[in-house]
């Protein structure tokens, strides 16, 4: 499995399936460098403060799931 794939994984069905539920979606964009690009839809994409709120505890959880990923950040 590709570091951007183990990304997808466990962001979509170990980190944030609650996130899909809630009607928002998480795209992985890219995975370079340690940074995880991701697009937030849905509910989530237009208010600049829950994306900061999502973003800060997914990339807690995805620091422990895939060490390589140091930083998640959402692309518009």
């Amino acid at each position: 499995m590709s570091l951007k794939e183990r990304v997808e994984h466990a962001l979509k069905v170990e980190i944030a399936p609650a996130l899909l539920l809630d009607g928002a979606g998480i795209e992985v964009l890219e995975v370079e460098g340690g940074i995880a690009s991701v697009r937030l839809s849905g509910v989530c994409a237009g208010c600049p403060a829950t994306i900061m709120t999502v973003l800060t505890s997914l990339e807690d959880e995805l620091r422990k799931k895939v060490p390589e990923v140091e930083i998640l950040e959402a692309v518009p």
